[in-house]
């Protein structure tokens, strides 16, 4: 993790730093927009930025080639924690289903963002862990470990690359600047 001191003495955290730490910590939810909103309004943390309808690549569900889900995303940023709204629109099997049913929300994952992925995912599938999804987003490479009977959610695994860790610094400066009001949901690449 990277930080900088802001006006006030406050230290901004960057997520997207390599490392063991976690840096994010997502939901399932049904409505993308309105949740984005109750965190808004109940938290204050913002602004969210969008990703709308992910195709991924090379998509693997628990061992077997399988296609894509449709599903968006929003995340924001919390000190050193990313905040991270997911909402499926299909019912394609996901790590998203997996845990968290149709219709319903709740917590699913914490991440790692990691330069040495495929040490980090062997670790968890040496303690007997699998991997409920293996797949791309666009050349990053990242999974979900079904973690659940160990911790209660999936830990995610993400590969580093230039071009993730350009928006998560994205995301971390818009919350750093944010006045709590302007744009609390935007694109995260317009």
């Amino acid at each position: 993790m990277t930080g900088a001191v802001l006006p006030g003495g406050a230290l901004s955290v960057t997520p997207g730093q390599p490392g063991r730490q976690l840096m994010q910590v997502a939901f399932i939810v049904e409505d993308l927009d309105a949740a984005a909103k109750v965190w808004i309004a109940t938290t204050g943390i913002g602004p969210f930025f969008r990703i709308d309808h992910i195709t991924l690549g090379e998509v693997t569900y628990r061992g077997m080639p399988a296609p894509s889900a449709d599903f968006s995303v929003a995340l924001a940023q919390s000190g050193g924690m990313q905040i991270e709204l997911i909402q499926q629109h299909c019912d394609t099997p996901s790590a998203y289903r997996d845990t968290i049913a149709k219709g319903t929300g709740g917590f699913h994952h914490l991440s790692i963002y990691t330069a040495d992925y495929d040490a980090t995912r062997q670790r968890y599938i040496d303690q007997g862990f699998v991997s409920a999804i293996d797949a791309a987003f666009g050349a990053m490479r990242f999974c979900y470990v079904d973690t659940a009977a160990a911790l209660g959610c999936m830990i995610e695994i993400v590969e580093e690359d230039a071009l993730q860790t350009a928006a998560f610094t994205r995301i971390a400066e818009g919350a750093a600047g944010w006045d709590g009001v302007t744009d609390p949901i935007r694109p995260l690449f317009p």
